[in-house]
């Protein structure tokens, strides 16, 4: 084969070849408890089993490292969506997370919180059975409720957020599902479970909305009359939810310069 033709088809090779996707940067919150990082490797692992050949990062917004900004520094100008290990829309996703994008020479786009969502909920619904909730019967459902423990927020979107996903919550477990808060929101959770207790509902259980262990998820399980799942943690759905996500904002791009 002459040169010619070998650079020919070489070039249509190349021609039909796929760019490079934009990365996936994973943006943690941080935490001093080091099950928190542990937890978000894992679902790094499980999001790159899933895609492979899709990069991943990480970055988080205080307490662990790599900082987000310094791993929007190392991806110098090239591609990336940057989805949030957060349950519901705050400071963090409306301000921190867009200055740390546009002080960055990455072409950025950023994903919203992964809350509210369905898979979340089925999520919610497996920790709890692994903490050992059983479908209640007529008269146990009558006296039966769970606490959603979120973290909290003084944003009231985070809150419209919240109270979404509990409701969805309930209509999966089929009995009532407040949330409550570790921080800057009422109730808290032990207030939650008092006030279910007075309306006749002694059996209350508290499910842990936190992407990954930490202190606001310990003090809100020590807070349960009794049964309290772990975090959602590394659970396959967190994965494709993460993923979904990161679809999401390509999508949305494709649609936009169509």
């Amino acid at each position: 084969m002459t040169a010619h033709l070998m650079n020919r088809n070489r070039s249509s090779r190349l021609g039909t070849r796929r760019p490079a996707p934009p990365a996936l940067v994973l943006v943690g919150h941080g935490s001093r408890d080091p099950r928190a990082l542990s937890t978000v490797r894992t679902l790094m692992e499980r999001i790159r089993e899933l895609r492979p050949g899709l990069p991943v990062h990480l970055g988080h917004i205080e307490l662990n490292e790599p900082l987000l900004p310094d791993t929007l520094a190392a991806l110098g100008t090239g591609d990336a969506v940057l989805v949030p290990l957060l349950l519901s829309r705050g400071h963090h996703v409306k301000r921190d997370i867009p200055k740390a994008a546009a002080a960055s020479s990455a072409h950025t786009r950023i994903a919203g919180p992964l809350g509210p969502h369905p898979l979340l909920v089925e999520t919610l619904h497996e920790r709890l059975v692994e903490a050992g909730w059983r479908t209640p019967d007529a008269a146990e459902r009558r006296t039966s409720a769970v606490v959603l423990a979120a973290a909290g927020s003084r944003d009231p979107d985070a809150a419209v957020d919240t109270r979404r996903t509990a409701g969805l919550l309930a209509d999966r477990l089929g009995v009532p599902v407040v949330p409550a808060y570790a921080s800057a929101s009422a109730p808290t959770v032990a207030d939650a479970v008092r006030a279910f207790a007075a309306r006749g509902r002694p059996r209350v259980a508290v499910a842990s909305y936190f992407t990954a262990p930490g202190r606001f998820a310990t003090e809100c399980a020590a807070a349960a009359p009794g049964l309290a799942s772990p975090p959602l943690g590394a659970h396959p759905a967190m994965a494709h939810l993460t993923l979904h996500r990161y679809d999401e904002v390509l999508t949305n791009t494709l649609a936009a310069t169509a």
